[in-house]
């Protein structure tokens, strides 16, 4: 935007009260023209509104925020990126060329890709999204507990969440109409294996079935294609990472434990998760009566610290939660 700028000026610029006339640099007054309507680029001059170029410019200097790489790091292992922000100039002064005289630019931002993703890291587990991000998400294991889904479910609803359930093959080879109710619900169904096995301790073979099974029933039972493989009990190897990355999945674990499945009192996970959870956390849960009945005021105690709740897919995206209505 400012080369455009600076070859404008060198033009010529007759100035009457704040606004130029220009002509030249053709590529930028062909933008400006679009706006307005016309036909003949090469045969018009534009009217340009230096002063309120030069406010957006010098805001967009200020409020410009770099991303983030995603990166192995020593305690979480593969951490995502976060993308960057800044002012789009050229949107912001299009969209403020009618504004009335006194009012606010209202400001139109883009995103800054990352230059590193998560796909570029390697064979990691994945235990947190990245820390800049002010979203959570709940993990929700499914191999038992069926009488707790549907009231979950309705809290998620009234809640207005949508977040991720990893579903023991098995318990998705019995009970394809409630995996295709949590499906319709809009929320995430992922790979929690198939026999709920400690993956550390398979040979080869049996582990790669265990993944392959549950991801094969996800497609023909629910038409999902997997992305994300959450070992049982958080128990995986190397080989384990491995055979779910050449099968295209991702290892996620978790970075707070709800410990539901000791059946601690609602209010105590509630306390807990409130009292700990930070930006880019993965929360883990189980269908259960605790987490059940905590749900709600789980819920309220994440978003009283600011956070959004989001699928597993969303918080560890390195896409960016942007300002209201840009």
């Amino acid at each position: 935007m400012k080369g455009l700028k600076a070859a404008v000026l060198l033009v010529g610029i007759v100035s009457v009260s704040g606004i130029a006339v220009i002509t030249g640099s053709w590529e930028y007054i062909k933008q400006l023209n679009e706006v307005q309507g016309a036909i003949n680029l090469e045969q018009q001059t534009a009217a340009v509104d230096v002063q309120l170029l030069n406010e957006i410019e010098a805001e967009a200097a200020k409020t410009r925020i770099e991303p983030v790489d995603a990166k192995v790091d020593s305690v979480w292992k593969a951490v995502p990126g976060y993308n960057g922000q800044e002012i789009h100039v050229e949107e912001t002064y299009k969209s403020n060329l009618k504004r009335r005289a006194g009012e606010p630019i209202t400001y139109v931002y883009r995103q800054i890709p990352v230059k590193v993703t998560l796909d570029q890291l390697g064979e990691h587990p994945i235990y947190r999204g990245n820390p800049n991000k002010p979203m959570v998400s709940l993990m929700i294991n499914v191999a038992w507990g069926n009488e707790f889904i549907e009231p979950m479910l309705n809290i998620l609803d009234e809640e207005k969440i949508k977040t991720t359930f990893f579903l023991d093959g098995s318990w998705l080879a019995k009970n394809p109409e409630l995996a295709a109710e949590i499906l319709k619900r809009g929320h995430e169904v992922e790979n929690h294996a198939y026999s709920h096995p400690n993956m550390s301790q398979l040979s080869r073979s049996r582990a790669e079935l265990e993944i392959a099974k549950t991801q094969d029933l996800l497609k023909e039972k629910l038409g999902v294609t997997n992305k994300w493989f959450a070992p049982p009990s958080g128990d995986f190897n190397q080989q384990t990472v491995s055979i779910a990355q050449a099968r295209g999945l991702k290892t996620v674990m978790w970075t707070l434990d709800t410990v539901d499945w000791r059946n601690p009192s609602p209010e105590s996970v509630v306390q807990k998760i409130s009292k700990k959870v930070e930006p880019g956390f993965l929360i883990l849960m189980h269908p259960t009566i605790s987490s059940s009945k905590a749900l709600k005021g789980m819920i309220q105690g994440i978003r009283a610290k600011g956070l959004q709740i989001g699928t597993v897919s969303e918080t560890l995206s390195p896409e960016r939660i942007m300002p209201y209505g840009s």
